[in-house]
């Protein structure tokens, strides 16, 4: 090490260089002196010079000062935080600053722990620069830039304060915007997102969500790209439309009708059976529909017929659910059935299509069906007696969940199943298990014919498609997988989600599928070659139920922090978060035949029905009231003292923001909700287990 050069000799020997002329070297020198000590030390003036904590006082810096900021901006820039957080934390390492980084880490992952546990678990075991080099979790972070829209007025005013503060941290924290991040400025006027009212809306609720547009795309909150490489915004194009009908059943369909409507004429006012069927049918033809042969099913029987039959007739007799009006939401039934008794044994319910049947997948590795009519169940062997219920044994783990195949109440009541009518109640039910095995359950013989195989985990959720003969499955493993009824091997793989598969759903249409995962993510897939054509990020909690629209346009999507999500499946948009069940999971979604209302059940123990369009007399926010029930109804209008906790209870239920977007809510009595479902004649279903 050089040693230090005396303050009188370098006085000295500047006064020698202004003698001889040596101007520029007088002048280095003289710099190189204001920045020194008496003895020759460097002087710390700028935090750039004070080493890993320079990243440190600069963050700090930004939070203190976004802390204090105006109420509505303070939403928009606490999202800065969490990339300055990280891409600060991968600098300080990667300059092998490894105590200054561990510090760092240490002060400041309190503030996102809520949010982002998983990035901070992958995140904290790095602290040398080769960890920055070979972690997944960094490459993705240092490898793309995090996207992030904020009001120019609050870009602007950041952009001054770092500045005018550039000694104690703000330089540092400029040279992450620049280098790490893609900041887009929005104008008010530009973008609805970011006008007043819905700022002042998000300031009021103390809204911290992530928005639509930010992060790295297939990774955190962002684009429903999922390439998170992508330089472009165009989306793969989506056919949303229905199905088309096979030529040859259309025909027999409408000759049906037409006969029925010769023998019971249509009341007064009343359209016929042939006029519902061809609005809902003729349309000009469009590109937005799959082909026939994009999905190929099993040649349509007589059944099919009698099913498509039976659903003009209840979506023409249906109660119409048309949405709001006058900002007062529709009214709607609820018929809830509760089990007693369960010793935490149920795990899973479903209610079959024509509202005859309800099964439980049990903990004790068995499925129990029962008649809702309270009827004796039959069987097709002779020799076997009528049974008030049917335990279905087979799995060898605890079954997580059922699901009925397709099905309708039929035009007569028959007290078995076997008449000339074809029958149009489901005829087999699915159940999936800790086992890792899917089993397919006949529902007139009461066992069981085929056991799928194929998963590396236990089996989350299972589903049947809306035409039948295929079903969905997610898995621990990390997949989900299509099958079809006739083969015992899987038709397609779909892999990409970073944790287990918990909820999947389909299409109307089948084209397309859907996975829900504890990655916080869902995904949107294409049947016909299994690749993803959207990436929907912005729940904050494990999401745990989806449901697309009988219309085909709008997903909806929950979690585990009681939030429900509209997203708008072409452009690949969020429309809004709903907000107002209680934590634990929201178990169930299920859509009105019109798409105008969602209905909802979870763990704290309500039902709650939801308008999608947003209330034209919305204040931006909602009203709190309390978690659980005991019994009394509570309609959108209500004042926050009807939400009191539950009857007898001694301690204060949690306080829940609710979104004026909800209609009305059904407590119970302290009976978690495991399924609901809106009947073809808007009747919604709901099946619980008490638990005192």
């Amino acid at each position: 090490m050089p040693e230090l050069m005396d303050p009188r000799l370098r006085k000295q020997v500047i006064e020698y260089l202004s003698k001889k002329g040596y101007n520029r070297t007088e002048a280095m020198l003289r710099n190189e002196s204001a920045t020194q000590d008496a003895e020759g030390r460097p002087l710390t003036s700028r935090v750039e010079d004070n080493g890993g904590s320079k990243y440190g006082k600069g963050l700090e810096l930004t939070r203190v000062w976004i802390e204090g900021n105006l109420d509505i901006y303070k939403p928009e820039l606490r999202r800065l935080l969490w990339p300055l957080f990280v891409y600060s934390f991968l600098n300080v390492v990667s300059e092998y600053y490894i105590q200054e980084a561990s510090n760092f880490f240490n002060a400041f992952k309190g503030y996102f722990e809520d949010e982002h546990p998983d990035d901070l678990r992958l995140l904290q075991p790095i602290g040398l620069p080769e960890h920055v080099t070979d972690s997944e979790i960094a490459k993705i972070y240092r490898n793309n830039k995090y996207r992030l829209s904020l009001s120019s007025v609050a870009f602007f005013n950041l952009i001054q304060f770092l500045e005018s503060n550039d000694k104690l941290g703000g330089s540092v924290m400029v040279m992450i915007l620049q280098t790490y991040m893609n900041i887009v400025t929005v104008e008010r006027a530009a973008d609805e997102s970011h006008s007043l009212a819905r700022m002042l809306g998000r300031a009021k609720e103390a809204e911290n969500f992530p928005a639509e547009d930010e992060g790295i795309p297939g990774h955190n909150a962002g684009s429903a790209n999922i390439d998170r490489h992508t330089t472009s915004n165009i989306l793969t194009r989506l056919k949303l439309g229905p199905l088309p009908m096979e030529q040859e059943m259309l025909e027999d369909v409408q000759a049906e009708l037409e006969e029925e409507d010769t023998k019971n004429p249509p009341a007064e006012g009343q359209i016929s059976l042939v006029q519902e069927f061809e609005r809902q049918i003729k349309r000009e033809e469009s590109d937005d529909a799959p082909a026939r042969t994009d999905i190929p099913l099993p040649p349509s029987k007589v059944r099919d017929v009698a099913l498509e039959v039976q659903k003009v007739k209840e979506n023409r007799d249906r109660f119409k659910i048309e949405g709001r009006t006058g900002g007062i939401g529709p009214a709607v039934s609820v018929v809830m059935f509760t089990f007693h008794n369960t010793y935490e044994g149920i795990n899973c319910i479903d209610v079959s299509g024509d509202n005859l049947l309800i099964a439980a997948g049990m903990a004790d590795h068995y499925i129990q069906v029962w008649s809702l009519k309270g009827e004796a169940l039959e069987s097709a062997f002779p020799d076997v007696l009528p049974e008030a219920s049917r335990k279905l044994i087979g799995h060898s783990g605890p079954v997580y969940a059922v699901s009925f195949s397709p099905g309708i109440a039929g035009p007569t009541e028959a007290s078995s199943g076997y008449s000339q009518i074809p029958t149009t109640n489901p005829h087999h039910l699915l159940s999936c298990s800790m086992d890792k095995t899917i089993r397919l359950w006949d529902l007139e013989m009461w066992t069981c014919l085929v056991v799928y195989k194929g998963h590396d985990g236990p089996v989350w959720d299972i589903q049947w498609g809306p035409h039948g003969h295929y079903f969905l499955t997610g898995s621990r493993d990390r997949t989900a997988r299509l099958w079809s009824q006739d083969q015992i091997v899987y038709l397609r793989l779909f892999a990409g989600h970073e944790q287990d598969v918990d909820c999947v759903a389909f299409h109307p249409n089948s084209a397309y599928v859907f996975t829900g995962s504890s990655d916080k993510n869902v995904r949107m897939w294409q049947v016909t070659n299994g690749v993803p054509v959207r990436l929907f990020t912005g729940h904050t909690g494990n999401v745990t139920s989806l449901a697309c629209s009988p219309s085909g346009k709008i997903l909806a999507s929950a979690d585990d922090q009681g939030t429900i999500i509209l997203w708008d499946l072409g452009p690949g948009k969020l429309l809004k978060r709903m907000r107002g069940h209680g934590r634990g999971g929201i178990w169930s979604l299920s859509w009105s035949v019109e798409s105008s209302v969602i209905v909802s059940g979870g763990m704290d123990g309500t039902v709650r029905v939801w308008d999608v369009a947003e209330p034209g007399n919305a204040a931006g926010h909602g009203k709190v009231i309390g978690e659980g029930g005991a019994g009394t109804k509570i309609d959108g209008g209500a004042s926050a003292a009807q939400g009191s906790a539950g009857a007898g209870s001694k301690k204060k239920g949690k306080e829940t923001v609710v979104t004026p977007d909800q209609i009305s809510a059904f407590p119970t009595k302290k009976s978690p909700v495991y399924k609901v479902k809106f009947t073809r004649m808007n009747l919604v279903v709901a099946s619980g287990v008490y638990t005192p």
